[in-house]
C-alpha cells in the first residue's frame, strides 16, 4: 500500500484544514487508518484513527471536539478535519495504515506510512 497524504498549509489560529491520505496498490477498506504527527524537537504523536471494520474513530485528548477523523473506502481516501486551529497543532501529520491491529493509537501497530504532509498555525 502507498499512501499520499496531503492538504496541508498555512492557517491562521481558529482556522480550517483538511488533510487527505489517498492510498494506491490496494484498497484501504481493509485497514484501520490513523493519523500522526510530529512537531520539531518532538515525538511522533497519535492525532485520530478509524477502525476498519465499522468505522469507529479515536481521537487524541489534545484535538477532541476540533479534529474528525472520516474515510470513503469508495475513493480510497481517509481525511482528517481539523477546525479550531491552535499553534499547538503546527506539526508534520502521516497517515498510516494497519491491517490487524489491538490497538490504534500506538505508531508500532500500523504497516504503512505515507509521507507526512506539513501543517503550520500562525498566531
Amino acid at each position: 500500500v502507498q499512501l499520499q497524504a496531503f492538504g496541508g498549509g498555512l492557517a491562521q489560529v481558529g482556522g480550517s484544514l483538511r488533510l487527505s491520505c489517498a492510498a494506491s496498490g490496494r484498497s484501504l477498506s481493509s485497514y484501520s487508518m490513523g493519523w500522526f504527527r510530529q512537531a520539531p524537537g518532538k515525538e511522533r504523536e497519535f492525532v485520530a484513527a478509524i477502525r476498519r471494520s465499522g468505522g469507529r474513530t479515536f481521537h487524541a485528548d489534545s484535538v477532541k471536539g476540533r479534529f474528525t477523523a472520516s474515510r470513503d473506502n469508495a475513493k480510497n481516501t481517509v481525511y482528517l478535519q481539523m477546525n479550531s486551529l491552535k499553534p499547538e497543532d503546527t506539526a508534520v501529520y502521516y497517515c498510516a495504515a494497519g491491517l490487524i491491529m489491538s490497538s490504534v493509537v500506538t505508531a508500532t501497530g500500523y504497516d504503512y506510512w505515507g509521507q507526512g504532509t506539513q501543517v503550520t498555525v500562525s498566531s
